[in-house]
């Protein structure tokens, strides 16, 4: 944005050329205008600052967008404010949010696209032949060609039309809680994913909780635990190829006397997350209300990429209650009603 090939120091006209001062994240003009620079990765940089113009570009990329977005509302209270967003249309929620709004007639919100062809004289005639041609007609191509805002990734596991939701649960026989940790604990690190589903008689698997977040180890082991007592869950599964024994020291830390199962990713990525996928597909897992960040990452992983912590806490989750063929004890049975006041924590 700043200092690419069509960034603001390479567009500006020689008697208006900002100086860009990267230490600082700041960008001033002759005439006294400056700005900030963020990033979508640190959304709790823009709490406090206040603005009346913002450009948020690649939103649909940003690793916590709604976050980050919600952060840059907040600020904006100076003069006429105006945010400007130029991005790829991927299917995050946010975008169809916004998209939505437009449709309902929604003064505050202008919408355009345009396409690659319209950019073709800009555009390097190889690029034509080799990258256009070979996305053209495709589903990716309507995304990246045509800037169509579509349901979900293509190539992705999971479509939104497949995930199944319900108000409540019927009785539970087991319930897990899993947690995929962040290594690290600092205001750039990765989400740790809790995910917490159960298993009822019909042998369908419900999940009804999503307690991931950006926080301590301290403070995911607390939810978990909290989750574990407050649901009768009878195991904590986590996963220790990243954290080793992290997990385990932190969760019993808490409370000694929970049961804990170390997972191991000794598969891909993509290996582990298909047979959870078909599940959906056959119809035996349901959402107890709404997980939009999670539903998120569901439909827009494509196997191939870093798979993100809230999908692969939900395939742990799912793979120990109905893909490792354990034969525990059942629990006596709870009631899960839905959305939960968890739903979508963090």
């Amino acid at each position: 944005m700043v200092e690419g090939e069509s960034g603001l120091l390479a567009i500006s006209p020689p008697w208006n050329k900002p100086v860009y001062e990267p230490t600082k994240r700041r960008v001033s003009w002759p005439n006294g205008a400056v700005a900030t620079v963020y990033s979508g990765f640190d959304p709790d940089q823009l709490r406090g600052p206040q603005h009346d113009t913002a450009w948020c570009d690649e939103l649909a990329s940003w690793q916590y967008p709604q976050e980050t977005w919600d952060n840059l509302q907040f600020g904006m209270r100076l003069g006429d404010p105006r945010i400007c967003v130029t991005t790829t249309p991927k299917p995050i929620s946010l975008l169809r949010d916004l998209k939505k709004a437009h449709a309902k007639g929604e003064k505050w919100i202008e919408l355009t696209a345009g396409t690659t062809y319209e950019n073709s004289s800009n555009l390097p005639e190889a690029f034509f032949s080799q990258i256009v041609a070979k996305y053209e007609g495709t589903t990716l191509g309507q995304q990246e060609l045509h800037a169509a805002l579509l349901d979900e990734m293509p190539g992705a596991l999971w479509t939104r039309a497949g995930i199944i939701r319900v108000e409540s649960a019927p009785n539970l026989r087991r319930v897990v809680v899993a947690i995929d940790p962040a290594v690290t604990a600092t205001e750039q690190s990765s989400e740790t994913g809790i995910v917490v589903a159960g298993v009822a008689d019909n042998g369908h698997a419900y999940v009804v909780r999503d307690l991931s977040g950006r926080i301590s180890p301290d403070a995911w082991a607390r939810r978990a635990v909290g989750s574990y007592h407050d649901l009768h869950a009878d195991r904590i599964v986590g996963e220790q190829n990243n954290g080793g024994d992290l997990v385990r020291h932190t969760i019993t830390t808490v409370d000694p006397k929970v049961s804990y199962k170390a997972v191991t990713a000794s598969k891909g990525k993509h290996t582990r997350a298909e047979p959870v996928a078909a599940l959906y597909e056959q119809g035996k897992v349901h959402h107890v209300g709404s997980f939009p960040q999670l539903e998120d990452q569901m439909c827009t992983w494509v196997p191939g990429e870093d798979s993100p912590d809230r999908m692969d806490a939900l395939v742990w989750a799912l793979t120990e209650l109905m893909l490792t063929g354990s034969n525990l004890t059942p629990i006596a049975p709870i009631q899960m009603t839905g959305p939960s006041k968890w739903a979508g924590m963090g």
